[in-house]
């Protein structure tokens, strides 16, 4: 949906410059960085979800002209490959409809672009704005074993007589580049896909959803192709080098999808079930203090993979 109109010019103009002001407000205040990145990508999904793809691009277009006259254009590179662009993409995706009929449905309703493939496409476009930045800054070993050094410099500092290894550092110094790079892609794809669903909802409280509210447990899963792609990525990681950093972050960005849709999966399964509430919240706090239980939700995300497509009346669209 195009929707070139001059409500929803101005609308994408000032989501593109609230964007780039929440952008600019990350660079500012370094403990809340990543929360206000993410925040950037708000008003663009509530622009492109609310008043079309007119909106969205009129919002990126804003927003990189804004970061570029306010900062750098270096900055507005940054910004648009990792935030602004995914974002106009995911309100493009999810605005997608055709006839029903065409996928064996009924006549007079609309086929909605499925959720799992939305979320499939998220992870790709991290994991292809992530290797653009990654490229643009020059990423390689050395800047996870500075990050290593400074810490080990910063133990020693408290305990004098530490002296660890030099093959445990260097040890560890190869894992964590590609720890590095898995944990950055899989939590900016949480980061933005929770701002996806923050917009629809918002979105749909206001009235002005092109697309109908789906059920998320039953709805979010990721497409089936994905897991080759994950796999991929895996055996990328042992095969040294730039490619190897390249799989971490397939696997970060597509473990995440995973990771995502293994957390709706149990959302569903558990439904009317009266421990469910507990439960839940001891399955997040599990995962948000210890980690490893996160892979059971990541396996479970690999078992269940399919494609739920939204179906609605076309007279209500």
């Amino acid at each position: 949906m195009q929707n070139w109109t001059r409500t929803s010019l101005l609308t994408g103009a000032l989501a593109g410059i609230t964007a780039a002001l929440l952008s600019m407000g990350a660079n500012m205040q370094s403990s809340l960085a990543i929360v206000l990145y993410a925040a950037s990508a708000l008003p663009i999904l509530i622009a492109g979800l609310g008043w079309g793809n007119a909106a969205a691009i009129t919002a990126i277009v804003a927003a990189g002209a804004a970061a570029a006259a306010l900062s750098s254009a270096y900055f507005a590179l940054l910004i648009l490959v990792v935030t602004l662009v995914p974002a106009g993409w995911l309100s493009h995706l999810a605005n997608l409809a055709r006839p029903a009929s065409e996928l064996g449905g009924p006549e007079g309703a609309l086929a909605w672009y499925p959720l799992s493939d939305i979320l499939s496409h998220l992870s790709g476009l991290v994991t292809v704005g992530m290797i653009i930045v990654g490229y643009i800054v020059g990423y390689d070993s050395s800047v996870s074993d500075l990050m290593i050094d400074t810490v080990i410099d910063a133990v020693k500092a408290q305990e004098p007589l530490y002296n660890p290894d030099a093959a445990a550092v260097t040890q560890i110094k190869s894992m964590f580049m590609l720890a590095l790079p898995l944990v950055q892609g899989a939590i900016w794809v949480l980061m933005l896909f929770s701002a996806y669903y923050l917009a629809t909802r918002i979105v749909q409280m206001s009235g002005k959803s092109l697309r109908p509210r789906e059920d998320i447990p039953s709805a979010l899963r990721m497409h089936r192709n994905a897991i080759f792609v994950f796999l991929a990525g895996l055996i990328l990681t042992f095969v040294g080098g730039a490619p190897a950093v390249i799989g971490a972050l397939i696997c970060g960005t597509f473990g995440a999808g995973f990771l995502l849709s293994g957390f709706a999966s149990f959302h569903f399964r558990t439904r009317g079930k009266s421990w469910r509430l507990p439960v839940l919240w001891i399955a997040y706090l599990s995962v948000f203090v210890f980690t490893i239980p996160a892979v059971f939700f990541l396996l479970s995300g690999l078992i269940d993979t399919r494609r739920t497509i939204a179906v609605t009346p076309t007279g209500k669209n």
